[in-house]
């Protein structure tokens, strides 16, 4: 039989596998021998196998069949072997595992053992893995450690008993009174533990604030002696005395100085001496500095610090490290607010960043650049942000065209400006903008009444030169739909003339109608600007009832049925073509319409009905204008103006006729017949309800005699809202294939319930209402 390996020969054995297969069998073989060394008991190999077994664990290999080993050996006399065992019992036991229990009663023995070296292993064990069940026995020992005069033991109790608060915050009053005075060690060992210490136990419980408050002068003394003291190799990083202590401190006073003026008095001179002669050069200053700024940012610190604090900031941009630079604008973004004059100092820095290769940077800088934009600024710092909007990474497209609108919305000096400035980002960025982003421009184009032929003019050579933007497209389109006929005058004082006849223009829309990159949406704007153009032009409106008529068996049914219904309007409804098709009214910035950045609650709702209203109304699609009750409940919050624009746009259609046949307990229900040949017969029955609660299990049953065939399609729900605000409907087919008179429907069955009450029903339906044939007009 093979001997066992000696750890190093097995780690090199392991280590030259050159297969996972080849490893896996080493590794089997070794667990094999080590089970059998645990089986062997005291031969003084226990401790060299549960070490190789730790290094098979750190390969991600199953190790805990050592577990019980790891018990046994921390309780061995033998420092060797308790070495092992506590180093095993850190890598392979946990909290959760029953095993940990056993070894409690060796720790608190080892914590009085008289080699202080047994006594770091028992509280660096109980610092990594102790339960709370084991830090509740354990934290007097602690305690009693934390006031023992070795500097060792002393370290190791303090970061012990961090790990004895964090588990269990009640025992905190335990550690107060040593903690305070731990802050008079020399060691920075334990200086840094007693710190961390008294850091845990003010963010455990605020309580003790006032008390720690009063040890701010001796941190502020032990701050400035590592600041200023002489070299030391002990403690020496890059020429910085101890760095990692002197952020520990830093965070501290933070923390004490936060909202206390006494506090944030004694410590203002500290961290001005800190900020000014801490060299930035290395990481390890960086990271002093940076920890300074934070401190000065979050105590009640003088106004001229602020603005040194600002600086430093502004000299970390300058960095070549780009984490640095990064974390200086995330702080820079966490302040611009409270102190935007500072931060506004660094503004061309900041844009500079915006070049910088690393995206996580440029996305910082971008976040910063557009919370420094003001009205001061908006010209300067929008023609920075539209050239890096041209170079940016398609993942920040979006929040860059977002900051760009939102910033020319509360800065623009005009609505030209503002106008430009928008039609900019939609050629360069078009495809990326968010979907509010056409309505909202319309909303501003109507209202800039005087730029009506400049933004007509400016989007039709937009139009001419691309049609791949298509929210782009979705404005030039309705533009040249509302005012067409400043484009064909060909007279505009605030940009170049071009002379553009009514054929170039229709070829333009024709264009985009036939384009494969153009979207439904995009296509629906191009045919009612073509629409909108025959009340505009007087030489081609036979060409524009072509191109609508040729779209009415279109395959989108969209785009197909307002085909249809311009038909109508060239047809039957001519006379009221020119009425109906009329410029939009404008829409002032007072109006619900206009959110002023505020689209929450009944504004947003405002706000979306508008946008209806805008394109609907304005399409002339007159699915939203047949039904007058409907038409008035959904714009009655409208400004009387408005109200009254739209009913002279408006017709009243009698598509079809219904008839009540049931009315009682709150619910109306009434037929419509859809549709009726000599074979069938389509109808609709439409229930309402107008009482004061909702109308619940709403259902219909039908039979039919034999000869009939009855086909129920599903209902479109079974809650009626109450107060007539919604409906529920369900369509019958009959079907009478021997030709014979359609007999009456009989509703054998009516259920519903309203406020608990169960209500059923049997109607009676003698005869359909005659379909609408004749369609009358009529205006509101």
């Amino acid at each position: 039989m093979q001997s066992p390996l000696r750890l190093q020969e097995m780690i090199r054995v392991i280590r030259s596998a050159r297969t996972q297969g080849e490893e896996r069998g080493i590794i089997q073989r070794e667990c094999a021998d080590i089970r059998a060394q645990f089986r062997q008991g005291d031969n003084g190999e226990r401790s060299h196998s549960l070490a190789k077994l730790l290094y098979v664990h750190m390969l991600g290999y199953p190790a805990h069949f050592g577990q019980m080993e790891c018990v046994r050996l921390i309780a061995s006399t033998r420092y060797s072997e308790k070495r092992i065992g506590y180093l095993g019992a850190m890598m392979l036991l946990d909290e959760n595992q029953d095993a940990s229990l056993l070894i409690t009663n060796s720790i608190k023995n080892d914590l009085s053992h008289s080699s202080q070296y047994v006594q770091s292993l028992a509280l660096c064990t109980l610092a990594c893995m102790g339960s709370a069940e084991m830090c509740r026995d354990l934290a007097p020992e602690i305690e009693r450690l934390l006031r023992a005069s070795n500097s060792y033991i002393k370290k190791k109790a303090t970061l012990c008993a961090v790990h004895i608060i964090r588990k269990v915050p009640e025992l905190a009053e335990l550690f107060t009174p040593s903690a305070r005075s731990l802050l008079s060690e020399k060691n920075h060992g334990v200086l840094h533990g007693a710190v961390v210490l008294i850091t845990e136990l003010c963010e455990h419980n605020p309580g003790t604030l006032d008390q720690f408050r009063k040890a701010v002068p001796e941190l502020v003394q032990i701050m400035k002696g590592l600041v200023t003291s002489s070299y030391s190799p002990e403690h020496n990083v890059a020429g910085i005395s101890d760095p990692f202590l002197q952020v520990r401190i830093l965070r501290l006073l933070r923390i004490l100085g936060h909202n206390n003026d006494t506090a944030s008095d004694a410590m203002n001179d500290l961290l001005a001496q800190v900020a000014t002669n801490t060299d930035s050069s290395k990481t390890a200053g960086s990271a002093v500095l940076y920890e300074t700024v934070l401190t000065i940012m979050d105590i009640n610190s003088e106004s001229g610090l602020r603005v040194l604090a600002v600086n430093i900031l502004g000299r970390f941009l300058l960095n070549n490290d780009r984490n640095i630079r990064y974390i200086s604008m995330t702080s820079l973004q966490k302040i611009v607010q409270t102190d935007h004059n500072a931060v506004q100092r660094h503004r061309g820095t900041i844009v500079d960043c915006l070049k910088d290769q690393d995206t996580s940077v440029k996305r910082r800088a971008l976040e910063l650049s557009l919370a420094l934009v003001s009205a001061v600024n908006i010209r300067s710092m929008m023609k920075e942000l539209l050239i890096f909007l041209s170079t940016c990474p398609p993942e920040l497209r979006s929040h860059t065209t977002s900051g760009i609108f939102n910033a020319a919305e509360r800065y623009s000096p005009s609505k030209r400006w503002h106008i430009d400035t928008i039609l900019h980002v939609l050629t360069t960025a078009g495809g990326d903008v968010r979907d509010e982003t056409v309505p909202n421009l319309i909303q501003l184009i109507t209202t800039a009444s005087e730029l009506h032929c400049y933004t007509v003019h400016k989007l039709y050579r937009a139009l001419v030169k691309d049609i791949s933007q298509q929210s782009l497209v979705q404005v030039a389109c309705w533009c040249i739909g509302e005012y067409g006929d400043l484009l064909l005058k060909g007279e505009c004082e605030e940009i170049e003339p071009v002379q553009v006849t009514e054929d170039d223009v229709l070829d333009a829309l024709e264009t985009v109608l036939q384009s494969h990159m153009s979207s439904p949406a995009t296509r629906g704007f191009a045919l009612t600007a073509t629409m909108k153009l025959s009340t505009r032009i007087t030489d081609n409106v036979d060409r524009i009832r072509s191109i609508v008529s040729i779209y009415g068996s279109c395959i989108d049914l969209e785009l197909q049925q307002r085909a249809v219904e311009y038909n109508a309007l060239f047809k039957k409804y001519d006379h009221m073509r020119a009425a109906v098709l009329e410029r939009m009214p404008v829409m002032d910035k007072n109006s619900p319409g206009h959110t002023n950045g505020d689209t929450s609650g009944e504004i947003k709702e405002h706000l979306q009905c508008y946008k209806t209203y805008l394109f609907q109304i304005n399409a002339v699609h007159l699915n939203f204008l047949l039904i007058k009750e409907s038409w008035t409940k959904n714009v009655s919050w409208f400004p009387q103006k408005y109200k009254a624009e739209m009913q002279k746009r408006c017709v009243y259609v009698h598509v079809v006729l219904t008839e009540t046949v049931y009315e009682k307990n709150g619910l109306s229900l009434k037929i419509q017949c859809d549709k009726q040949t000599e074979t069938e017969v389509t109808v609709t029955l439409i229930g309402s309800n107008s009482a004061q609660n909702d109308i619940t299990n709403f259902t219909l049953q039908a039979a039919v005699p034999k000869s009939v065939q009855l086909q129920m399609k599903a209902p479109s729900g079974n809650v009626i809202p109450a107060h007539g605000l919604g409906q529920v409907t369900q369509t019958v087919v009959l079907n009478n294939p021997n030709k014979a008179s359609l007999p009456c429907l009989f509703l054998s069955f009516l259920s519903f319930s309203n406020q608990g009450a169960v209500h059923q029903d049997t109607v009676q339906i003698d005869s359909f209402p005659t379909q609408a044939c004749q369609t009358s007009v009529s205006p509101l």
